[in-house]
């Protein structure tokens, strides 16, 4: 290499004295021979105001340095070079790309972001094998036509440029599954969006959206999903279709409303900050029962339903800047929450230096309230629901006393396998709960039951119950008569101690939740309990055994 810079350098033709030192060329040799040998140029960040043609032409020419019949080693074979299908041009100052681009025919991937370009070459449709096209943070006002015609297309980036519009033969893309136009001047959305089935993400925010198509239900891969900026005042019924959506960014638009997601099973994030929601609808809450993240910031949402404790992962609650003046005890039930933010509230039930503490500290002093806020003595507490959703589905409203729904429990004893009574204030459980000879499964969780009666023994089917976050201080010794039993739920309460020779006699027993109760000691006979998979015990004060020994599992 030396010896070929020695003779470009004395090839000028000048005197001796007077010879000027010829300018390198913008790509130096090396990295070119490299490339041709790795299949991959980066040229990223030069200053280069324009591609040199030898770019274009690296695998069609023969390399300078054969043209001066040097000597090759084994590593500089340039008649056994590699296609190039890696080609980075990222922050330089190019205005255009040249059509010469199809004598890359092998590119997988290119990469032009943020430069100056006004436009792209046609020649791009001829690129079949490009997988990735990344032209974002240029000066773009269209995009041509003969990008549709690349057939392996999986990622297209485009933000962050002046597009007012795309083509109306998008979705012709089908093997595309990252989209981000985020960042333009987009007002419409075109319908062929709708053949996008492979598209897994998808970004449209900070455009001036005002709807968006229905259409966009169809994409049944999509997972994320970003409208962040826009002027959404609605987002279609059909959307809920989305089953396979996990994160759903819709800040900074002009909702009124959660949106309904009764399919969305998935969905882990729904970000809606920054809109003009007043209040949170209880129902759609129910349908969240996957949310990790719930964020409704800098909203004016005046409430916050008793319901919200349907979210059990939720691990990010962000209330901030809202109008709520009273939160539900019970949000201090929830398991996962690791970050609550309410500041900016007319809180009127809590401290303004307790806000300070931190989330944990204000959990707590929720759960405290709980314990103070229960029925009285002499006070029937109120059953708001019951839902059957097996069979039968039953939605009463303001019932004083369980009993008045015997009736309808009799009704449906030979139909109703599922019972849900979860999220009441029911105190106590009639005998009529007990004529359903069907049932496989009770969920009782959030209530204020502190025991079961004995006649739930005529349960032989239930397989699974749910009593987490009641006031059980004694282990329901009827649980131990229920042969069916495969999952007993029964984490934040106040047992104090367990029966594990009448345990053992439950042989389907697969799961014992008894975190955070009141446990001292865990008798060994326990290990005995052969058909347990999963024993939760983490939140007791026992000291053996050992929290090392319980994350092992």
């Amino acid at each position: 290499m030396a010896a070929a810079r020695r003779a470009r350098a004395g090839g000028g033709g000048a005197g001796p004295g007077f010879g000027r030192v010829a300018e390198p060329p913008p790509v130096p040799q090396g990295l070119l021979r490299l490339a041709r040998r790795s299949g991959q140029l980066n040229l990223a960040g030069r200053g280069l105001t324009h591609v040199p043609e030898h770019v274009w032409r690296i695998n069609l020419d023969t390399p300078e340095e054969a043209q001066q019949n040097l000597s090759f080693g084994a590593a500089d074979r340039w008649w056994e070079q590699t296609d190039l299908t890696k080609l980075i041009l990222a922050s330089n100052k190019l205005q255009s790309l040249s059509e010469d681009v199809q004598l890359l025919p092998a590119l997988t991937m290119l990469d032009v972001h943020d430069n100056q370009l006004t436009s792209l070459p046609s020649a791009l449709g001829q690129l079949e094998n490009l997988q990735k096209l990344d032209v974002s943070h240029n000066k773009l006002r269209s995009l041509p036509e003969e990008l549709l015609q690349l057939p392996r297309l999986r990622s297209l980036l485009v933000q962050h440029n002046e597009l007012s519009q795309l083509p109306e033969g998008l979705g012709q893309l089908l093997s595309l599954e990252e989209l981000d136009v985020s960042n333009n001047q987009l007002t419409a959305i075109p319908t062929s969006f709708a053949l996008l089935v492979n598209l897994v993400r998808l970004n449209l925010a900070c455009n001036q959206l005002k709807e968006l198509p229905a259409d966009l239900s169809a994409m049944k891969s999509l997972r994320q999903l970003d409208c962040t900026k826009n002027y959404l005042e609605t987002v279609p019924p059909k959307l809920a279709s989305m089953a396979s959506l996990e994160q759903l960014y819709l800040r900074k638009n002009k909702l009124r409303s959660l949106p309904e997601l009764p399919s969305c099973k998935l969905l882990k994030e729904l970000h809606a900050g920054e809109n003009q929601i007043e209040i949170l609808n209880a129902e759609n809450l129910k349908q969240l029962s996957s949310l990790c993240v719930l964020e409704l910031r800098d909203n004016k949402i005046k409430a916050v339903p008793e319901e919200i404790t349907v979210l059990q992962k939720l691990e990010r609650l962000d209330l901030a800047n809202n109008d709520i003046s009273r939160l539900p005890y019970t949000l201090g039930n929830l398991p996962q929450l690791k970050f609550l933010a309410l500041e900016g509230n007319p809180l009127r039930t809590i401290r303004r230096d307790l806000l300070q503490k931190g989330t944990q500290e204000l959990l707590k002093y929720l759960r405290s309230k709980i314990q103070d806020d229960g029925p009285g003595p002499n006070e029937e507490p109120a059953v708001t629901a019951m839902t059957l959703p097996s069979q039968s589905k039953v939605n009463i409203h303001a019932i004083t006393t369980l009993k008045l729904l015997d009736y309808r429990l009799v009704e449906l004893k030979d139909s109703v396998c599922d019972v849900s009574l979860g999220f009441n204030k029911i105190s106590c459980i009639s005998s009529g709960l007990c004529l359903l000879q069907k049932l496989t499964h009770l969920d009782l969780r959030n209530n204020f039951l502190t025991a079961l009666p004995e006649e739930m023994e005529a349960l032989k089917r239930l397989h699974t119950i749910n009593l987490a976050y009641n006031r059980f201080k004694v282990f329901p010794s009827v649980l131990y008569h229920l042969p069916a039993l495969e999952n007993i739920l029964l984490s934040n309460n106040q047992v104090g101690s367990i029966d594990p020779v009448q345990l053992k006699g439950l042989d389907k027993l697969g799961t014992l939740d008894l975190q955070n109760n009141d446990l001292l000691q865990v008798p060994p006979e326990l290990g005995n309990c052969e058909s347990l998979r999963s024993l939760l015990l983490e939140g007791n004060p026992f000291r053996t055994p050992r929290a090392a020994v319980l994350a092992k599992g």
